[in-house]
């Protein structure tokens, strides 16, 4: 009886007297604000498919990484990495690398790797603060600004290379006539 108590889901009293079946462990919540300026949330989408589909999620490096080292730089200082991996409490930041322990230069690897991420994470974090500030004084955009028209063309350029792609690779081919539209 013991045992079959231990397998069925526990309940608990919601602050409305009902009952849940199962008690819900709590989301891991991390997010930078950076509105897509950095690479930034690309990379955490990619790492946490990557890690979900693994099932490692201790061996990828993603979002739950990155806080654990933002939290070690808040405790022990600015490129303090020797530290950082040292201390216990920020262990989950050496997992992604034991299957490189083998390796010759591997402390400088796994040093390199942290100041790089670093880097990425200051940058947006200094970008959430700029939109912060931008938010806060109620700074709009001026679709008249000389840098809006800018991006407007940007857009327009870019989107024109990649609808004539094929024609590059046709006119690399030696197709004459895919040449010469290109180069119009």
């Amino acid at each position: 009886e013991e045992v079959k108590a231990e397998k069925e889901p526990k309940l608990e009293a919601r602050a409305n007297g009902r009952r849940d079946d199962k008690a819900e462990k709590p989301r891991f919540m991390f997010n930078i604000a950076d509105g897509g300026f950095t690479e930034l949330h690309t990379l955490w989408q990619n790492e946490e498919r990557a890690a979900i589909s693994s099932g490692k999620l201790n061996e990828i490096w993603h979002r739950r990484h990155d806080y654990w080292l933002l939290a070690g730089i808040v405790l022990h200082g600015y490129a303090r990495w020797t530290d950082i991996q040292n201390d216990g409490a920020f262990g989950v930041i050496n997992e992604p690398f034991k299957g490189e322990a083998s390796k010759g230069n591997f402390l400088e690897m796994k040093n390199k790797f942290l100041a790089r991420r670093f880097k990425l994470l200051e940058q947006a974090l200094v970008i959430e603060e700029q939109l912060r500030r931008a938010a806060y004084l109620n700074m709009t955009q001026d679709p008249s600004h000389p840098a809006m028209a800018l991006n407007t063309r940007f857009a327009e350029v870019e989107c024109l290379a990649e609808s004539h792609q094929h024609l590059s690779k046709e006119s690399l081919a030696g197709n004459k006539p895919a040449n010469a539209v290109l180069h119009k």
